[in-house]
């Protein structure tokens, strides 16, 4: 049995991976804020931590979170999904004390918020908050004493800083007495793995130095794509899912074609805001009397695309889902405008199965 802690948890990425290999796992804590911040600052926060117990700090803990007054929805989807016990499940990285779980964790899993390393955001690296929260991950690492760790993270941390955000992740890590595994390509990306995403992203697997390997961790290769976005839609779609006449016109509009696609075999890569304000992947259903009865034209905008008359509407959450390769037994229990942010910040299950499979042939566990 392997023991898992993961970190930035999200809805259970490498969780769902070990689910779908059959590999028999305990779940040591999980921890996730929700998106939520707190008032206080950590060094208040510390200050008034100080001297309490492993127990007390953790009530201490949750209770500010509650005191905010916004649900942590992540939650209610881990909660929903995997074993775990409420008093394992943390609030907030930086107030968890990692040598409680020394000796305890065979596997810790986190990949440090993104934005501040993306592309797309303003990149403020470790000047950010979020990006800060790097060395917290690291000081569990150093903490807990796992065996392994895998750690995630977007492209554009390679090049942040010219280059130098890069380097101090790689020092950092290398300064915990593991050996660090890099894959000589370092992006490893969904469509290269089983699902039909362009979706690149970072990997980097520790192994702790005392651990004797016959032979190195080795990262998987690459698979030719086999399936198209189309394999993964549902057969039936609540009406709710389909473009008004406002929403057709800007979707269908070459002006936007960076920001909305539509009947891409290969999606473009799911993010938090995926299908609001119309961005993200369409789909297009040629029209079908049958199919597109009265319930769905009274949402849909019946109009022509490539010459051919038709209704386009959203991805659902459960197709965004299968698309991240969480399997349909996964239970949806956020409201939609939560699922598409929790589907679009997580982390695609297939690639942490090869990375799993490839440990495992290691007999480190």
């Amino acid at each position: 049995m392997i023991r898992l802690a993961t970190v930035f948890s999200g809805i259970g990425a490498v969780e769902q991976a070990m689910n779908k290999q059959k590999i028999d796992y305990k779940l040591v804590f999980a921890c996730d804020n929700g998106e939520r911040e707190l008032q206080e600052t950590e060094k208040e926060i510390k200050k008034m931590i100080s001297n309490l117990s492993y127990e007390e700090e953790k009530k201490f803990i949750d209770n500010l979170y509650l005191k905010t007054g916004k649900p942590n929805y992540m939650e209610e989807s881990y909660m929903a999904n995997y074993n775990i016990d409420k008093k394992d499940f943390h609030q907030d990285i930086r107030f968890i004390d990692g040598n409680y779980y020394k000796g305890k964790v065979d596997l810790l899993v986190g990949g440090s918020p993104c934005q501040s390393f993306s592309i797309i955001g303003k990149r403020g690296g470790f000047n950010d908050t979020r990006g800060t929260l790097f060395y917290e991950y690291a000081r569990l690492i150093r903490d807990c004493e796992p065996k392994v760790f895998i750690f995630e993270n977007v492209r554009g941390i390679l090049n942040h800083d010219n280059g130098e955000t890069w380097k101090t992740i790689k020092k950092t890590f290398k300064k915990l007495k593991y050996k660090i595994f890099i894959n000589d390509d370092p992006i490893l990306n969904a469509k290269d793995y089983g699902i039909p995403q362009n979706r690149p992203r970072l990997f980097v697997v520790g192994i702790r130095e005392d651990i004797k390997l016959a032979r190195d961790f080795k990262f998987p290769q690459k698979e030719k794509l086999t399936t198209t976005m189309f394999d993964y839609l549902e057969e039936i779609v609540d009406p709710k899912y389909y473009l008004g006449k406002k929403g057709f016109e800007f979707v269908t509009n070459p002006k936007y074609k960076n920001r909305a696609r539509i009947n891409n075999d290969i999606i473009m890569c799911e993010k938090a805001n995926q299908q609001f304000n119309w961005n993200g992947d369409f789909v297009f259903e040629k029209y079908d009397k049958k199919r597109h009865n009265q319930d769905v034209m009274q949402h849909a905008y019946l109009a022509k695309w490539n010459n051919e008359q038709g209704v386009i509407r959203k991805l659902t959450p459960r197709e965004c889902l299968r698309l991240m390769g969480f399997a349909d037994d996964f239970k949806i229990v956020v409201p939609d405008v939560q699922m598409y942010r929790q589907a679009g910040n997580s982390i695609v299950v297939n690639i942490f199965e090869k990375i799993l499979i490839e440990l495992l042939q290691l007999d480190i566990f």
